[in-house]
């Protein structure tokens, strides 16, 4: 058993129908772990009712999962982890300019490129 395994890296490195075999095997791997952790909640939750309550719970989260993860990204530093409030200007003037684009077109998509431009636009600038 000890030698199968200590000639694996040179069966995975070897050039041919094993590193062909080798990517097919990963793939779909990786294709089980992202399809059961979104398949086993809809299966668990399709036969169960949820109460209203949860449902109206639940409407929060993303905008509150999003909403620390910006604020995250903006207002904190990578370097000792502290609150700076002014560290990323052009951020925070990108993020102004997404809230009223949002607030206006209720477009994710529309919202994400107009930060993205400017972010960009910003960033040359300021």
């Amino acid at each position: 058993m000890e030698q199968l395994f200590s000639n694996l890296p040179a069966l995975i490195a070897h050039a041919g129908q094993n590193k062909i075999l080798y990517h097919l095997v990963v793939i779909i791997f990786a294709a089980f772990a992202a399809f059961i952790p979104r398949y086993v909640p809809v299966l668990f939750f399709s036969t169960r009712h949820i109460p209203e309550w949860f449902n109206e719970w639940m409407k929060y989260v993303p905008v509150s999962l999003f909403t620390a993860l910006v604020v995250k990204n903006i207002f904190i530093t990578t370097a000792g982890y502290r609150f700076v409030p002014f560290g990323h200007v052009e951020q925070i003037l990108a993020a102004v300019i997404v809230m009223i684009v949002a607030y206006f077109t209720r477009s994710m998509s529309m919202s994400v490129i107009a930060g993205l431009v400017g972010v960009w636009l910003l960033s040359l600038v300021v």
